[in-house]
C-alpha cells in the first residue's frame, strides 16, 4: 500500500472513504436519512508502527434523499494485526446533521407500532424497482447494512448493498419497531455477493440498533441484483 498523497480517485482513496459512509450510516442513518460517498477531494495515507494503517481524508458526502452534501474531513485507522478489527474511524459533517426528518420517522413509527404488517422480498425486484411504501424499509436496510460493512472492511475490501432479500417484522419491544433482514452485499473487489441475516431494532428516538449480525453461507454463483438510483 502506498503512503503520503493519495489519487482520489484510486482504490486507496476510495476504499478508506466509503468506510466514513457507513460509519455515518451507523450514528446518524434512518429511514429518512441515509448518507453516501459523494467526491474524495484529497486524501493521505501513513502506515503507524504498532497501530496499523491511518488515512486522513477530505471528502464530499451526500444525503442521498435531500441530495444535499457537505465538505467532511475525517480519519480512518486500519487496524494491524492476525486478529481483524473494526476500522475506528472519525468524522465531522456537522450541517447534514441538521438535516430535520422527525415529523417524517414519527409518522412511519406511529404507523407501524401497532403492527407487524412488514412482510416482503427483493428490495430491489428483478427490475430494479422498490415500490415507494416499501423504500422507507430499503432504507433502514442500508442503514442496517452498514453495520455490517463497517465491521467487515478492510484495506482490501470494497462493499455496497446490492438487495433486500427479506425483510420480516418481529413484535415490538420496549417501544422499539423490531425487524429481521436477509441482505445481500456486494464485495466489489472479490464480485461476491454475500448474504447476511441482521436482526436490529428502530424507532426514531432510538435510532438502528442492531442485536444480530450473522452471515450466511457463500453464493459464489448469485446474479448481482439491479441497482436502484
Amino acid at each position: 500500500m502506498e503512503t503520503g498523497e493519495l489519487n482520489p480517485n484510486h482504490y486507496p482513496a476510495q476504499r478508506a472513504a466509503k468506510v466514513v459512509q457507513h460509519y455515518l450510516n451507523t450514528l446518524y442513518g434512518s429511514p429518512y436519512r441515509v448518507f453516501g460517498l459523494h467526491r474524495v477531494h484529497s486524501g493521505n495515507a501513513e502506515d503507524l508502527v504498532n497501530s496499523g494503517r491511518k488515512y486522513q481524508l477530505n471528502i464530499s458526502v451526500q444525503e442521498l434523499i435531500s441530495n444535499k452534501t457537505e465538505k467532511c474531513s475525517a480519519e480512518v485507522l486500519f487496524p494491524r494485526g492476525e486478529q481483524q478489527r473494526s476500522s475506528q474511524v472519525q468524522a465531522s459533517c456537522e450541517e447534514l446533521l441538521k438535516i430535520n426528518t422527525k415529523a417524517q420517522e414519527e409518522a412511519l413509527y406511529q404507523q407501524y407500532k401497532t403492527s407487524q404488517s412488514v412482510l416482503t422480498a427483493h428490495l430491489p425486484d428483478s427490475y430494479g424497482h422498490i415500490d415507494p411504501d416499501m423504500e422507507p424499509f430499503w432504507r433502514l436496510g442500508t442503514v442496517a447494512s452498514s453495520f455490517v460493512m463497517l465491521n467487515e472492511s478492510t484495506e482490501d475490501t470494497l462493499y455496497n448493498m446490492a438487495q433486500v432479500a427479506n425483510i420480516t417484522q418481529l413484535a415490538t419491544e420496549n417501544d422499539q419497531l423490531k425487524f429481521d433482514y436477509h441482505i445481500l452485499l456486494h464485495e466489489m473487489v472479490s464480485q461476491e455477493i454475500i448474504h447476511w441475516k441482521l436482526l436490529f431494532t428502530w424507532s426514531p428516538a432510538e435510532g438502528v440498533k442492531v442485536l444480530q449480525m450473522e452471515q450466511l453461507p457463500h453464493c459464489h454463483d448469485c446474479e448481482i441484483p439491479p441497482t436502484t438510483n
